[in-house]
């Protein structure tokens, strides 16, 4: 059974956090974690018209950001990791920091001690100096920092197949198999044969 841990934060993005976890109910013995702040429910409302039940009944277990004492908020909480998307640059800094002042900082903070899979989908641009030395810090404190940029080596034709791609990536990264979601880079040998 694998076990991860989603969080949506307030930053612009909300639709990789939301298709993360559609591609995590199909998978299966995969069970989803979902920690959604204050910010990241408007952010899902405006940018979706998704409210708090629409984008909790993606998930299998629903935590309150609030609630620091909740499971995810100690090391003995068995899980593959967590991936923040998401991630607002508050968010990015209170990580960088290790600033706990809330469940998806705190549990966030516990990937790290555990060494376990952290992944940010950093949102944000253009990036300032504060936010690249964040970017630097958590990096060397472990975690894995994926900013959702768009690859277009794949030849996307909806904003759908942009996000399906960075949400793949995110997968891979767990080792979480998403066949059909993406497809594989064959290299320009494969793609001039094709033409």
């Amino acid at each position: 059974m694998k076990r991860l841990i989603v969080a949506i934060t307030g930053a612009s993005g909300a639709v990789y956090g939301v298709r993360l976890l559609q591609q995590l109910a199909r998978v299966e013995h995969c069970e989803s974690h979902l920690v959604m702040s204050p910010s990241g429910l408007l952010t899902a409302g405006h940018e979706l018209g998704m409210g708090r039940r629409d984008v909790e009944a993606l998930a299998d277990v629903v935590h309150n950001p609030r609630d620091i004492g909740a499971t995810l908020a100690s090391g003995s909480f068995r899980c593959d990791g967590m991936a923040v998307a998401p991630c607002s640059m508050r968010t990015l800094a209170a990580i960088a920091t290790g600033l706990a002042d809330n469940l998806i900082t705190r549990a966030a903070d516990v990937m790290l001690k555990e060494r376990r899979k952290l992944v940010l989908l950093a949102r944000e641009t253009p990036l300032n100096l504060v936010h690249l030395r964040n970017m630097t810090s958590v990096t060397e404190a472990g975690a894995i920092v994926l900013p959702p940029v768009p690859a277009f080596y794949n030849h996307p034709r909806t904003v759908d197949d942009i996000v399906d791609h960075t949400v793949g990536r995110v997968l891979d990264l767990f080792d979480i198999d998403h066949e059909g979601l993406v497809g594989r880079w064959q290299g320009l040998r494969a793609d001039a044969a094709a033409n």
